[in-house]
């Protein structure tokens, strides 16, 4: 079961990243599945892959965060 979900989660990290161009949801989403993955290293007792998803997983926060204040300024200047 264990394996399942990391290769669940791990399959969404891969298509959530090919479409982080697209919209900055997507970034979000890739971000969740990066706290998924991150918690399947945990669980499998990978604590350095559960580690490194968890940094993955704030990055792409950030990266959300800047895309969606970039978003915001730019909505509020063509008013």
């Amino acid at each position: 079961m264990l394996t399942a979900y990391g290769a669940t989660v791990v399959t969404l990290m891969m298509i959530f990243y090919a479409f982080e161009a697209r919209s900055p949801w997507f970034t979000f989403a890739f971000a969740i599945s990066c706290l998924g993955s991150a918690s399947y290293g945990f669980l499998a007792g990978t604590w350095p892959f559960g580690a490194v998803e968890t940094v993955w997983s704030v990055i792409a926060l950030r990266k959300w965060y800047q895309l969606r204040k970039e978003n915001l300024i730019h909505t509020n200047n063509i008013s």
